[in-house]
């Protein structure tokens, strides 16, 4: 069998026995991009012998030389870091976030940046400066976002496993339509230092990989204190995959009726409702709960995410990195104001000026109070909402996303139908509290379905022994896309 269609764990195993060696495992994965990432453009940047001296020194760490894909957000140092988009362009960090020296300390091997929606603003992979990914299940369709890259290299096996992050779906989302596992972990439980912000009070890091084993593995190495990070709690990290189980007996999961609502599609909710028959087989415990807030998340996330973004991307402004507009050489103080308004009208494309005008009008004198002071009191809300569920139940069970992947350039013009695409996924960004999506099914047009599993915060070990109890019963998480077989 081919290197790259083994799992992660499964490569790292082989290496320690000395079966392989991370050269050939890396020179597989390079030779697979460059024959097949024309149908998928996954990837953004990779430097094959940059990445192939890097795995000839590989020695140790529990990661052995597996190679792994970055979403373009994430500062790798003297790498590429655009955040898909222009007014980044050329920018390289002259250091590396927490999550990747947490990642090389342990032998992985930084395979190359993947691609994304612009900053990390859609639900498609359709708004990078560098033109859209596509889903390796079918080309024609999107694969989700804002993770698309990193979710359509992991099924398109061009790596082992992904990082992404997640500020309202955006790994649940893309590894539900491209069929992949993808977690979001409790907010402060992975380091964001190094992470180019969206919204600061919601964006969390995560990895997206082909099955639960793999991404408790790669959540050990990059959960944890870090004192770069502000809102980074300093809570025992569990050895996830030493304590990976798979009796569910017992196991009480609530079904939110909230979100089985008139739009998801009948493929979606027929997987779904049989993955929660499978659990109920193993001995899980089922009950329906309500969550009466939720039909509010998505007003609430639209007001908070785009408030926070407006503040963090005021520091683009074209005078100490990236790209700068200008008549001539030298900016007189009289022609700052036409630097700025030039730089960040060329350099950012339409959907993040888009949500810039919005945060900025909620944050405005004589709005605040409206909109978003009133969105942090709903946000509350939702929170104890879940603290109430989680009061009787020990996870929470619904679809990833109402639909299955939908086609590229089907939503573009109707931004309102793009953001109901995380309509499931949002909740859990506002409550800061950790959630993971896992293949269950597909659609009547073999489209990947995904199931989300909720937990209480920083209770990820329960999302994985259920998540990996139901793997065990299950082969949806084995099931390629025609391309991956090849």
């Amino acid at each position: 069998m081919e290197l790259t269609q083994y799992s992660a764990y499964e490569l790292s195993t082989m290496v320690g026995k000395g079966d392989i060696y991370p050269v050939d495992i890396a020179a597989a994965y390079l030779k697979r991009i460059a024959a097949l990432d024309k149908n998928i453009h996954a990837f953004v940047h990779c430097d094959p012998e940059a990445v192939l001296k890097k795995a000839e020194k590989i020695k140790t760490g529990r990661l052995r030389g597996v190679p792994i894909a970055i979403k373009d957000n994430f500062c790798v140092k003297g790498q590429p870091t655009t955040c898909g988009s222009k007014i980044l362009k050329d920018f390289r960090p002259p250091y590396n976030a927490t999550v990747i020296e947490k990642l090389e300390q342990e032998g992985a091997i930084i395979l190359g940046k993947v691609n994304m929606d612009e900053f990390a603003f859609g639900s498609s992979c359709e708004t990078s400066a560098y033109g859209p990914t596509h889903n390796p299940w079918d080309i024609t369709r999107a694969p989700g976002g804002s993770s698309g890259g990193s979710a359509a290299a992991v099924a398109a096996r061009f790596a082992p496993w992904a990082l992404g992050s997640d500020t309202g779906g955006s790994i649940r989302q893309p590894a539900s339509l491209c069929g992949v596992v993808g977690l979001k972990p409790t907010y402060g439980r992975v380091s964001r230092y190094g992470l180019i912000a969206f919204a600061s009070s919601l964006d969390q890091i995560g990895p997206l990989t082909l099955d639960v084993r793999d991404a408790a593995l790669l959540s050990s190495v990059i959960s944890g204190y870090d004192p770069k990070d502000s809102t980074s709690v300093n809570i025992p990290v569990p050895d996830y995959l030493q304590l990976l189980g798979e009796n569910v007996k017992g196991l009480k999961i609530g079904i939110p009726k909230e979100y089985f609502i008139t739009g998801i599609e009948d493929g979606v909710k027929n997987a779904v409702m049989q993955a929660i028959e499978v659990f109920r087989k193993l001995g899980a415990q089922i009950e329906e709960i309500n969550l009466p807030h939720t039909e509010y998340a998505v007003a609430t996330y639209y007001i908070v995410a785009p408030s926070e973004a407006s503040s963090n991307l005021a520091r683009f402004d074209g005078v100490q990195y990236g790209l700068r507009v200008t008549k001539g050489e030298k900016v007189s103080d009289s022609g700052l104001i036409d630097m700025y308004m030039k730089t960040r009208g060329e350099g950012f494309g339409q959907e993040a000026l888009r949500r810039i005008i919005l945060g900025t009008y909620s944050l405005s004198s004589g709005y605040y109070d409206a909109y978003y002071l009133k969105a942090l009191k709903v946000r509350t809300k939702i929170g104890e909402d879940f603290k109430k569920a989680f009061a009787r139940v020990d996870c929470i069970m619904t679809p990833t996303s109402p639909t299955g992947a939908f086609k590229l350039g089907e939503r573009t013009d109707d931004p309102l139908a793009m953001y109901l695409s995380d309509i499931f996924t949002i909740s859990a960004n506002l409550a800061g509290i950790p959630a993971l999506s896992i293949p269950c099914g597909f659609t009547p047009e073999n489209l990947p379905v995904g199931l989300q599993i909720l937990g209480k915060p920083f209770d990820e070990q329960t999302l994985f022994n259920a998540a990996h109890a139901y793997q065990q019963s299950t082969n949806w998480h084995r099931r390629k896309p025609a391309m991956a077989q090849k």
